[in-house]
């Protein structure tokens, strides 16, 4: 039986490049899209994406920042696949700004999808992978959250925050045989840093002792290594894709 892999926001970028590269890993996919116009432009090609390399995929729609919509989902994903045996807590967003200028509810939505989905993710499919005795739950953190990064207080809080929620886990989880680990990515070329003005990205460069950006496969790497069987006794690390930032 082929074990499946829950993929939070799926539908485009880093999230789409690590449910194809688990799927050529013969792991049947589980996409999760926000809503109907993410399934429509983005979600459903990734699925077909996936099936294309032999395995079973499917969309399945959630607001991740929900924690009874997250519980529903996973439940569906169950019943779906018969198993969840990886969970990647990839879903996030940003509203940047300076601390003296950011408002609440900028604050307040980014800590929402960034940070409390991991935690409604990790405690619904966790409990799935407490009864199965066995699991991989991989949540996406980002270099932001481990130095810090000026204009993106909330972001940075979110991510530095999945960081100790990763750490718990593997704690708590791996007598039950689940692992937990984190990936922290540098800078990705997605659709979130294309807003980025060159001379800005040149400056960037200028701190990566690789001088390139990373590509979603060097992050899907890392996602597709943690969950396989190579990584089996490895839990409460965060693994930095970064080039060797120095921030």
């Amino acid at each position: 039986m082929a074990k499946t892999a829950l993929i939070t926001g799926a539908s485009q970028g880093l999230g789409a490049c690590m449910a194809k590269t688990l799927a050529a890993d013969g792991f049947n996919i589980a996409i999760n899209c926000l809503g109907e116009k993410e399934r429509e432009n983005g979600g459903n090609q990734v699925a077909e994406a996936c099936r294309a390399l032999g395995v079973e995929a499917e969309c399945f729609l959630c607001d991740v920042s929900d924690f009874a919509a997250c519980e529903a989902m996973t439940k569906a994903v169950k019943e779906r696949f018969g198993t969840i045996d990886v969970l990647v807590n990839n879903a996030g967003i940003t509203r940047d700004g300076l601390l003296a200028q950011m408002s609440e509810e900028q604050f307040d939505v980014v800590t929402r999808v960034n940070y409390k989905s991991v935690f409604n993710m990790m405690r619904h499919v966790g409990k799935v992978m407490i009864r199965q005795r066995s699991g991989r739950i991989i949540n996406i953190s980002s270099v932001a959250g481990l130095y810090g990064n000026a204009g993106q207080m909330n972001y940075s809080a979110s991510k530095a925050g999945i960081i100790g929620m990763t750490k718990t886990g593997a704690k708590e989880l791996g007598k039950r045989g689940i692992t937990v680990n984190a990936v922290a990515p540098g800078f990705i070329q997605t659709p979130m840093t294309e807003v980025l003005g060159e001379e800005y990205k040149q400056e960037i460069l200028k701190l990566i002792a690789l001088q390139r950006l990373g590509q979603p496969q060097d992050v899907a790497n890392a996602v597709a290594f943690l969950a396989s069987d190579k990584a089996a006794y490895i839990s409460g690390q965060v693994l930095e894709v970064s080039g060797c930032l120095s921030m």
